[in-house]
Order: structure tokens, then sequence, then C-alpha cells
């Protein structure tokens, strides 16, 4: 009896404690669960800048404990950086042959052709350089092309307001008949029927579903004209494109007078500059549906943007990233540019709208390159205020810059670039740098586990056929605009002469290298980065088809967001 006392006393006891120490578990996984709430998500921000990376490192100090150690100087002498190699021994050639009849003998007084563009300054160029084609394949008169005012720039230019209308006119004289506007007909102004033509319609296309409306309307306005012309016409027809886009379309006197004067302040700061086309906007990397490191804030932010397109689905970051989706950050730009042998002397033009993180992104590339400029710290507010308030008055500025730059630099293949690369081909084949993201990835997220001499020697080897020298892309492949390989030429009689004197100062094993890096190894890199950019529709500004219903929609297009 006594034990079962004892027992029921302990039982008694033990009910009476355990409401208490309910309570304090109770309150300790409340406590728990306030602090886990509270306190800051684990912030994997500093992945953008690498913390183990010793930015500018004195080259002499070898003792220092670092993983990674960026030397200030670019550490090449095997080659002149500013330069590609065997330009010289190529030219622009786009002379009409005497095959190609003067305009005035072809053009039906009967035929006008009117387009109207889309998108921003480039992707507007690629439309009016083509509108050209069409015409001189109608043997129509061309109007004077409508600028869109109306896509996400929101720009009100009209042609006149950024070419030089009279020059386009005269230039072009023999080979298409242009007029500013339509005649009026019956007195009254008159109403061209629009229509559109599909994607890359080549010259059939245009005689068999344009042609017979041209006949029997007399007018017409192709809308949404950008890339509507075939990247393959036969060669008349392609030189005549390089004398609209490298030779009739120039800018006006004051968009060139402007340019000229931020290209002559950067010359006059150093005799060699790079421009970089940076495209590390929020808008840009919301698009791209790519993830950078910035914890759960820039995934809210990218993703309230990524929003306005209602037709894009999720992407799988990382993917993206992996198979060279996404452009690179600025740290990442930075270190791929010391690789290839620019020092911390070098100066950088910035290409560029508002970066995503501010100055937090930016430091990475300003520790790596302290001579930093853009147009609104060369130029004072006052000189910018006539092309402030037109975005592509201002994009204007930044690509003559760019075209005038020692070394263009591209991360993202977008119309400006591949509009840049092909005239930099074209006029003497000047280093255009275009990373091949898709390689660099994997070593960017390794690179604390390497030496600098092993990362920069693989960045020298990813990046060949990336760099905008003669040969590096075959003729016939990639966008005609980034590789008129039509309308450059050979002096093939320099380069015999020149070929001993070559093989002397640099042995033949340097040139048997240099020529296997035009033509092997990056042959197929190039050719994969095409064909994924045409499979997401990025290649040509657009992953909508404007024949659809799509076409209809107020939101911002994709081709608007990628054109510049």
């Amino acid at each position: 009896m006594a034990f079962q006392r004892r027992r029921n006393n302990y039982y008694n006891r033990l009910r009476r404690l355990l409401p208490f120490i309910c309570a304090v578990s109770g309150a300790l996984l409340i406590l728990f669960a306030l602090l886990s709430i509270l306190s800051p998500p684990p912030d994997d921000s500093d992945r953008r800048i690498s913390k183990h990376i010793n930015y500018g490192a004195n080259d002499e100090k070898k003792n220092t404990p670092v993983v990674f150690t960026v030397p200030r100087g670019g550490g090449r002498s095997d080659r002149d950086i500013w330069r590609s190699w065997n330009a010289e021994f190529f030219y622009g050639c786009c002379n009409a042959s005497s095959k190609f009849p003067n305009a005035k003998a072809i053009t039906r007084n009967d035929r006008y052709l009117a387009i109207a563009t889309s998108g921003g300054l480039n992707q507007q160029r690629t439309g009016i350089v083509d509108a050209v084609v069409a015409a001189r394949i109608l043997n129509a008169t061309l109007v004077i092309p409508k600028l869109d005012q109306k896509s996400y720039w929101k720009d009100a230019s009209d042609f006149s307001n950024i070419f030089d209308v009279d020059w386009f006119m005269s230039f072009l004289s023999k080979d298409v008949k242009i007029i500013e506007k339509l005649p009026q007909k019956g007195g009254q102004t008159w109403s061209p029927r629009r229509m559109r033509v599909p994607r890359k319609c080549n010259e059939k296309c245009y005689i068999n579903r344009v042609l017979p409306v041209l006949q029997k309307r007399h007018a017409v306005q192709l809308n949404k004209f950008d890339y509507r012309l075939s990247n393959k016409l036969r060669d008349d027809l392609q030189k005549l494109r390089c004398r609209v886009n490298y030779h009739a379309l120039k800018f006006t006197d004051p968009i060139l007078e402007m340019g000229n004067e931020l290209v002559r302040r950067m010359r006059k700061r150093s005799k060699h500059f790079i421009a970089l086309h940076l495209r590390f906007e929020p808008d840009m990397l919301a698009f791209s549906g790519c993830y950078y490191g910035g914890g759960e804030k820039e995934k809210k932010e990218l993703g309230t943007i990524r929003r306005r397109w209602k037709t894009l689905h999720v992407n799988n970051p990382e993917k993206q990233r992996r198979q060279g989706r996404c452009p690179l950050t600025p740290e990442e730009v930075g270190l791929m540019l010391r690789a290839l042998g620019y020092g911390s002397d070098v100066h950088i033009y910035v290409a560029s709208g508002e970066v995503y993180g501010g100055e937090k992104s930016l430091a990475p590339l300003k520790a790596l390159f302290p001579h930093f400029y853009s147009k609104d710290t060369i130029a004072t507010k006052m000189e910018l205020k006539p092309f402030s308030s037109y975005s592509s008055r201002m994009a204007a500025l930044d690509f003559l810059v760019c075209d005038e730059s020692d070394v263009f630099v591209t991360n993202n293949n977008g119309n400006m670039a591949r509009i840049l690369a092909g005239r930099r081909r074209y006029f003497g084949h000047k280093p255009t740098i275009r990373p091949n993201a898709k390689k660099l990835y994997k070593l960017f997220m390794s690179k604390e586990n390497t030496t600098w001499e092993e990362f920069a020697s693989r960045v020298r080897t990813f990046q060949k056929g990336f760099m905008g020298k003669p040969k590096e892309v075959r003729a016939g492949k990639g966008e005609f605009h980034e590789n008129p390989a039509a309308c450059i030429c050979e002096d093939t009689d320099a380069k015999v002469k020149a070929g001993k004197m070559d093989s002397r100062k640099f042995g033949k094993k340097e040139q048997k290298e240099d020529e296997d890096a035009e033509l092997s190894s990056s042959e197929t890199d190039y050719e994969e980065d095409q064909t994924d950019l045409q499979d997401r529709g990025l290649y040509n500004g657009t992953r909508l088809d404007y024949d659809d219903a799509l076409s209809v929609s107020e939101e911002p297009e994709l081709e608007e967001m990628l054109s510049d």
C-alpha cells in the first residue's frame, strides 16, 4: 500500500508539472521560430565579389597567401592586344558589279514601298538596311522609313532626327529611288496597303507575297519590319546591304559632332581605349531569367520586373548560366579582359544604362580598371541635354564611341553588338570581343581553386573564335549583319609578299597556331553559340512571332529589350 501511495504521489506531481513543462517548451519553440524569421537569410551576394581575390596585386609580391591573385598588368607580350592578326590583308568591298543595273533602268513608277520599323535604334537600323534591298527586289520606289515611336524605348525621333536624309537619298540614288513621302493620289493623301512578311523572307518570297499586292495597290507598307529579309541573298544584293549600312546611313551632324567629341576626350586620356557594352541592366537580367547570387532580394526584384512579359516561362537560373545564356557580371568581364592581356592602366568607356546592383556590382570592375568612363562622366549635362530625352540619340552617341574604340567588348549578342561586330570587320577587323559565356561559366565558378596563370591561359583558349579576327567565322555562318563576308575582300598579293617576312619574324609554328585558332577549335563553339541563340529566339532579338495573335499585345515586346 505504501508503494502504491508513493507511486500515486509521483504521478500527481508529474501531472502538476506537465503544464509548466509544456509552456516552457512552447515558449522555446516560439523563441526559435522568431529568431529564424528575424535573423537575415544566408546572404550569398558575396559571390559577386569573391573574398579570395586580391585585385591589382603587385606582380612581384609572390609570398602573399592569396588563393587567386589578379596581377595589375596584362602580362602578355606575344601579341598586339590592340589589333587583329593579319587584319591589314582584308578590306571592305561593296561596289556594285557591272551586272547590277542603275535604279533608273529598273524602277517602276507605279510601285511605292514604305516600311515601319520596330524596336530600338539598332533594330530599326537593320530594318532600314533591309528595306532598301526589298525595294530593289520589287523594283519599287522606297519611301523614307518610319521609325518606331511607340515601343519600349518611347522615342519620338523620326528618321531625319537621327540620320542625314539628304546623304541617304543621294548616296543610294544609283541603287534605289528614294522619296521622303508618298505622293498624293487624286489630291488626297495616299493610304498604302499594310501587310507583313515572314521573318527571313528571301527574294522569291518577296516576289510571291508582296509583288502581287504592289501591282494591284501600287503602294504597300510593311509593318514591324526587322529581320524580314533572308540572311542568304545573291552577292549583288548583299553588297547593297553593305552600302546602306556602312556608307549611306550617316548620323546627323549634331550626333556626329558630339560623338566625335566623346571619342576625342577618350583619346586625350589615352592612346588606346576599350569600349564595353555592359548590358547588365535590371530589365536585361530579368528577361534572361538568370541569377547572380543576390539572395531573395535579387529574386524578388528581378521576378517583379520579369512579370512584365506574360509570355515568358520560368527558367532554371543555374541551367541558364551553365548554357551561356546570361550576361557576365561586371567582375567577370573585368577578369576576362585582364586574362586577355589588358592591364590596370587601360582606359574603358562603358556604354550602359542603369547597372543592376549599382556601385556594388561595378566595384570589382573598377578595381581592375580604375580608368573607367561613360558619356555622363566625360560630358556635361548641358552638352548632353539635346540628346538626353531621346533614347535613340543617346544610343547613337554610344554607338559612335564603340565603333571608334580600339577594342569593343560586348556582353550580350543583341542588335548593337552584331551590327558593330560586322561594321568593325568591314572597316579593318578591329578587335571585337564577345565572351564565350558557355565555356567561361565553369571557369569563373572554380577560379578560387586555380592559379591566375592557369585561369588566364584557359580564358585565352576559350576566347579563340570570339575576338573578331579575319576568317574567324566562315562565310555564310551567323547573321549577315554580324558577318558580312560578301563585302570583305582579301589582298592576296600583299599577303604573299608579306608572308616571308612574317615567317622570319614570328615563326611558322606561331602562324600555324593562329590559323588553327581561326578555323578549327573556335568554329564549333561559334556555331553552337549561334544555334543556341536562334533556338531561344534571341539571335533575332525576339522570342515572339509577330505574325500570330501575340503581336497585338501592348506589353513591352521581347525584341525591344534586346535590340540595343
